[in-house]
């Protein structure tokens, strides 16, 4: 017979700080991707990204504080919600990659710089590629970064959840 997991989802530092590791990864993954690699974001990627720099403070606060019963359920609670929002978010922009509702009429990832002169604008247009929110940049085991994002999300939810529930 193997041991109930249970245990472990009763110690809400080491949830908290599972839950601020991993998404801090996740953040520093989308990074890597748009500085690293060169992937653009377009405004849902930027728009997903938003939970996370709220959670990585909350998260680092939950882990300070995780041991008053109280106060560390109810962040981790918070975390949870966090992370169904952040679960939304993502599996609203895979649906939109999809096809299965539209996106936003202005998706276009980040504004252009300010050109000085008209010579600079026609260059920018020559080289600047508009980032479309339909378009998947990137899939793996034929999920996008949309949908692993919301893969990821609700396991954070639902672990933040259990943490916050356990007795």
């Amino acid at each position: 017979m193997t041991a109930s997991p249970l245990p472990l989802v009763r110690d809400r530092r080491l949830v908290a700080l599972a839950i601020t590791v991993v998404a801090a990864a996740t953040i520093a993954s989308a990074l890597v991707f748009q500085y690293g690699l060169g992937y653009r974001p377009c405004a849902l990627c930027l728009l997903q990204r938003w939970p996370y720099w709220v959670a990585l403070p909350l998260g680092a606060v939950a882990i300070a504080l995780a041991p008053r019963a109280g106060v560390g359920r109810g962040l981790l609670a918070l975390l949870g919600l966090v992370f169904v929002v952040s679960a939304g978010l993502g599996a609203h922009h895979a649906g939109v990659e999809w096809g299965f509702w539209a996106g936003p009429s202005d998706c276009g990832g980040a504004g252009l710089p300010q050109a000085a002169t008209m010579d600079d604008f026609l260059a920018q247009l020559d080289t600047v590629r508009v980032v479309s929110c339909t378009e998947a940049a990137w899939r793996f085991l034929g999920l996008s970064m949309a949908g692993w994002n919301a893969l990821i999300s609700a396991g954070l939810a639902g672990l933040a959840f259990a943490s916050a529930a356990a007795r």
